[in-house]
């Protein structure tokens, strides 16, 4: 079997450890870059060229969501797998629509990822059998995202207020200026008819993306 080179994009460097030992386990895996922002991992893969980018959504800079569609749009035939902490369908169902290949927790087997590496090596895609079972019920249920309006960069920034960060605090995160974060926050109010701070945080927990110990 040919190796396969994957990039690891995750700010949190234990975590990329950790993944890199478990993956470089397989004789046919090499980890040939690793990255801790969406930003970052843009410019390494074009110098690594890496079969499979391995995704955590909730990253610094221009966060995940964002990042997956920077790529498929610079990088057409790039294959993305999520990994992350993230379970709720909202996060899935966007990431399968920016054009994510694979979308998997990190609470899974370790052989789970194997398949999904395997897997979306082949160009198919791949979702975690609890995590597809939750997207197809909450389909079933009628399950509408109210988010869905939101643009890549608008979602993101939407995650960030829903932790209760202040409008600077934003802005270094996603490395944007103020005014532009000001004006991304405007254009979110108005699209989910929210009045202030204090409600978008109320959406984000009623939608489950964010826990108590977040915000």
């Amino acid at each position: 079997m040919a190796t396969l080179n994957l990039m690891l994009v995750d700010d949190q460097l234990l975590v990329r450890a950790g993944f890199k030992r478990l993956l470089m386990t397989y004789d046919h895996i090499a980890v040939v870059a690793e990255a801790s922002s969406g930003e970052e991992a843009l410019n390494l893969y074009k110098l690594h060229q890496p079969d499979i980018v391995i995704l955590e959504i909730d990253i610094p800079g221009m966060g995940g969501i964002e990042t997956i569609k920077r790529f498929l749009d610079k990088y057409p035939k790039a294959k993305i797998i999520v990994l992350t902490a993230h379970e709720e369908f909202i996060y899935l169902k966007r990431a399968l629509a920016f054009g994510a290949l694979g979308y998997l927790s990190k609470k899974s087997a370790h052989q789970t990822l194997h398949d999904a590496v395997k897997t979306v090596a082949q160009k198919k895609r791949f979702v975690e059998p609890d995590l597809s079972q939750k997207l197809f019920l909450s389909e079933l249920d009628g399950g509408i995202d109210p988010l869905e309006d939101l643009s890549a960069r608008e979602f993101g920034v939407f995650l960030q207020f829903a932790k209760g960060l202040s409008l600077p605090q934003v802005a270094e995160r996603l490395n944007l200026s103020e005014s532009t974060v000001s004006t991304h926050l405007y254009s979110i109010k108005q699209k989910l008819q929210l009045g202030n701070q204090s409600e978008l945080i109320l959406l984000a927990h009623r939608l489950g993306l964010i826990h108590t110990s977040e915000s």
